[in-house]
């Protein structure tokens, strides 16, 4: 679960992080107010949960109340990336002398958390990686041990940082953040920039803080900040309806059970020339129910030109996909083009279901690859 900067900048300030004095607003009259009883120059910064605000125009600053009111007058409503603005922070402008960049993931491949650390802040980190990979200073740290004084000197030198104060105030922050994403579950927590001001004072000036869904029943404090609103519809729709689905941003629906052969299918429709539409998992177990379930949310995508269903049955029988799939176009009255590959229990059985209804738009093929290349055929 994706928070939004004001909501991630809570978290840190619950666990001791500097972060600036800001309030939130839903109105231009509403930042006016905020502009006013902060005082002097703020920062009116769009709340939506994806990156590219500043690039958007959506981060304005604002020397009075009346200029706040009018900037958050344009970013409110405002369009990035496909999510509307339907908030703003108003925050107290910050005086930076130095930008550096610090995080903690989880990095999968290790099963361990992740730090890292630059004085090239406030950049996409990615550019940071192509362009001066030896500014970038990485880190695990073994869960079973966590995290110790010497975890942010290692960072903290090895990026050179060469202020006595800065390396104090720093390494108390990454002690912080570590208690941060362990206390809450977390599965990223950045700060982008760690700001420095002339003073020498250290502080959080961005954050981007992610929760993992299957741990927010120990955090019914955090599930509550969820943003449903600022959430793809699509991803709503699926939740509610227990389905693994990403949106993305092709033409074919993409349709396995279990994880891995699902990530498989979208590679090959990809390496066959075409988009694919989504990921969209229906697990080991699935049923005919399921199938319906996950077509629904598929379908509900207008760009999906054609679908392409990779199953694989093992504890997923291939005749209940089969039925799956002729009860969801009878009850949906699907007119997309269906692809369906069988393979594993019963796929003789769900073969047979699938011809026997010899459906003008339902289309059988052998293999995967197939499969995808009549998929992306169908959707051109």
């Amino acid at each position: 679960m994706d928070l939004h900067e004001y909501q991630g900048k809570e978290l840190f300030r619950r666990f001791g992080i500097p972060v600036s004095e800001g309030l939130l607003a839903t109105s231009p009259a509403e930042a006016c107010a905020a502009a006013e009883r902060i005082g002097g120059t703020v920062v009116v910064k769009a709340q939506v949960l994806i990156g590219g605000r500043g690039k958007a125009g959506g981060i304005r600053l604002a020397e009075s109340p009346d200029e706040a009111e009018a900037r958050a007058g344009e970013i409110l409503g405002m369009d990035i990336r496909g999510h509307t603005v339907g908030k703003v922070w108003i925050e107290r402008a910050s005086d930076i002398a130095r930008e550096y960049y610090l995080s903690l993931t989880f990095d999968r491949s290790a099963k361990k958390p992740l730090f890292m650390f630059t004085t090239q802040g406030g950049i996409d980190i990615e550019e940071v990686a192509e362009k001066s990979p030896e500014a970038l200073v990485k880190l695990h740290v073994d869960p079973l041990e966590g995290c110790h004084p010497w975890h942010a000197r290692r960072l903290v030198y090895g990026a050179g940082v060469g202020d006595p104060g800065e390396q104090k105030q720093i390494a108390a922050i990454v002690q912080k953040l570590y208690e941060a994403f362990v206390g809450t579950d977390a599965m990223l927590c950045e700060i982008n920039p760690l700001i420095v001001t002339p003073d020498g004072e250290v502080r959080a000036l961005d954050s981007k803080f992610t929760v993992d869904d299957n741990a927010l029943y120990r955090h019914p404090d955090i599930a509550e900040l969820r943003d449903v609103a600022g959430t793809d519809p699509l991803e709503v729709l699926a939740r509610e309806k227990g389905v693994t689905y990403v949106k993305l941003d092709g033409e074919v629906g993409v349709l396995g059970n279990g994880a891995g052969l699902t990530m498989s299918t979208v590679d090959v429709v990809t390496f066959v020339g075409g988009r694919p539409a989504n990921f969209c998992d229906l697990g080991g177990g699935g049923d005919a129910q399921g199938v319906v379930d996950a077509l629904e949310v598929i379908t509900s995508d207008t760009q999906v030109r054609s679908i392409f269903f990779n199953i694989f049955g093992g504890i997923t029988r291939c005749d209940e996909v089969a039925r799956g799939i002729l009860r969801a176009v009878g009850q949906m009255g699907l007119e997309q083009p269906i692809v369906v590959r069988l393979d594993g229990t019963n796929a003789e059985e769900g073969r047979r279901i699938l011809g026997e209804a010899a459906l003008p738009n339902l289309h059988a093929e052998a293999t995967m690859l197939d499969g995808a290349r009549r998929a992306v055929e169908l959707a051109a």
